[in-house]
Formats: structure tokens, sequence, C-alpha cells
């Protein structure tokens, strides 16, 4: 194999493994948003349905600030079996491939290069342990003086998870406002 093939495999491969970083690093990341939600109903209906939802997805009330109109939910977020082994597994694959076109560049180490895949557990272990964590949700209840009587919208600002976001608004069946 000649040289340029071999430094270029190496520069590859080592893109492959920086970019394998990031995406293990971004696996744990907070991906909390604000988004402002219309509902059909009332606002106490709609408040109703908010506390059943979070109730149901595990979330306990934590407080209640009157003055502002804001509730806060706390709820643990669990980590996912799955994503835990996928990282594992598209870690061992990343380091494979490191350790052997390090093994081509430096025979005699080659043996040292492949025990590095017994590294890739550590990627798992990263993701389960940071994955791990106490969540918040907060909930806005907009204060809308120029709602005519025989309007049943209502507003409500929640600052959550992004994937939480998208299931509230599946299940209350809430729409972004524009």
């Amino acid at each position: 194999m000649s040289v340029t093939s071999l430094t270029s495999t190496l520069v590859l491969t080592l893109l492959l493994a920086v970019g394998l970083f990031f995406f293990i690093r971004a696996s744990v990341k907070d991906r909390t948003q604000e988004v402002t939600l219309v509902g059909e109903q009332e606002d106490t209906t709609l408040l109703e349905q908010l506390q059943q939802y979070f109730t149901r997805r595990s979330y306990r009330l934590s407080s209640v600030d009157s003055e502002r109109y804001q509730v806060t939910y706390e709820g643990f977020v669990k980590p996912s079996i799955f994503l835990a082994i996928f990282l594992t597994l598209l870690a061992a694959i990343g380091i494979l491939c490191l350790a052997l076109v390090w093994s081509l560049l430096f025979p005699n180490l080659s043996s040292i290069f492949l025990g590095l895949v017994l590294l890739s557990p550590m990627a798992g272990v990263f993701y389960w342990k940071k994955a791990a964590r106490p969540e918040q949700v907060l909930l806005k209840l907009s204060n809308q003086t120029n709602k005519l009587p025989h309007e049943l919208q209502s507003r409500i600002t929640v600052v959550a998870h992004r994937d939480e976001l998208i299931e509230l608004q599946r299940s209350l069946k809430l729409k972004p406002c524009e």
C-alpha cells in the first residue's frame, strides 16, 4: 500500500473519529425550547388536561405562581437502553476502524491499537450517566384581555424538552401560535 493512500485513509478515519466523538457528546445535549401553543378549549379545561397529561408522563407539580400565571412540573428523564447500546456499538466500530488504520501504519503496535476497542463501552456509560437527569416543564398561561366571550381559544407558553413539546402538541391537539 502506498504512503499516500495510507495517509488519506488516516485523515478520513480521524475525521470519522471526531464526528463520532461529537455525535456521542450531542446525545446528552439539553434541547429545551420555548413555544407558545393555542388550544381550542377554555383556560380551565386546558389546565386540567395539562395536569392529567403531565401526571401520566410521571411529572409532578413543583410550584404554582398565581401572580405570573406560571406552573412548574418536574420529572426525571430515564436514559434509553437502546441508545446506550447503539452508541457503544458505534464507538466500537469507529475505534476499530481507527485501530486498523493505525495498525497498517505501525504494525508493531497493532495489538495495542486493537485493544482500544475495549474502551467503546465508555460511550454507553457516558450517555447513561449524563442522560439520566431531572427535567422541568414551565407552563405560562397567557393573560388575554382582548378575548371575546364566545372565543374558546387558550394560549399557553411552554418551556420544555423538544421531544416533550412534540408529544404534548400531538396528545392535546395544540397548535403553535403564529
